[in-house]
């Protein structure tokens, strides 16, 4: 069980559901969470204790605060749904620099717990976009398939190395209830998701895919068999998308 946890990113989404959730629990002893975004009043709690900070900072130090943890997850993170001819070179760096660098950084400043003899939880959310062609977020999906690659990676090496600990991948789809989209939090909507992940984090799973049986099963199926025809399929969902 979780006692005290690092969530990076966690002022707002699936973060900020996962920090309220186990800072309800009576063995929950704290919650860290750090994002770009203050946290909002409404959503204080004895347990939690917020920070402020830039994930694009050169300096990472900041970080060394949060050597009591025994868990970290990562929900940092951003997309815009635009063909690639029309984002700027400034967002395809912020979008690398927000999604994926970070989460590297970030491991390898706490890769001694992962790789130490103690229970360490760690999970990054990723994106059912970093495992198949996606037009309209061809850059939001390079940065999420850079660690998808980079996590099945590093769980070779802490299993090799003979660490009970292993990074989990969460990779959904769309997340009903949260920010992302530019919507408010709905943390009653998202919790369904939260304690799936929880449950997943505690369990030392290495992969989780909300809605795989029901639906990303067979689009997965769909990809492999014709890359092609799939990422033509999606460009033409997500055309008639109204996130669009």
């Amino acid at each position: 069980m979780i006692k005290k946890i690092l969530i990076v990113g966690g002022a707002n989404g699936i973060g900020l559901s996962i920090a309220q959730e186990l800072a309800k629990r009576d063995t929950t002893e704290k919650v860290y969470i750090v994002d770009k975004a203050q946290l909002q009043k409404r959503y204080t709690h004895h347990k939690i204790i917020s920070y402020q900070f830039d994930l694009t900072s050169d300096d990472y130090c900041f970080f060394d605060q949060f050597a009591d943890i025994d868990g970290l997850m990562i929900t940092a993170g951003f997309g815009r749904l635009a063909l690639f001819k029309d984002v700027t070179e400034q967002h395809i760096i912020d979008s690398f620099n927000v999604n994926t660098i970070p989460v590297l950084r970030l491991i390898k400043r706490f890769y001694g717990k992962l790789e130490g003899n103690t229970d360490f939880y760690c999970g990054v959310m990723d994106s059912i976009a970093g495992w198949m062609s996606s037009p309209f977020f061809a850059v939001y999906g390079a940065t999420k398939a850079a660690l998808k690659i980079f996590i099945e990676s590093v769980n070779v090496e802490l299993k090799k190395s003979g660490s009970k600990n292993i990074i989990l991948n969460v990779s959904p789809g769309t997340i009903k209830g949260s920010a992302f989209y530019g919507a408010e939090n709905d943390l009653q909507i998202l919790r369904g998701l939260t304690i799936d992940i929880i449950q997943q984090l505690e369990s030392k799973k290495d992969l989780y895919i909300p809605q795989y049986d029901e639906t990303f099963k067979e689009v997965l199926q769909r990809y492999y068999d014709d890359f092609r025809k799939e990422g033509e399929h999606s460009y033409e969902y997500k055309l008639k998308s109204s996130r669009l």
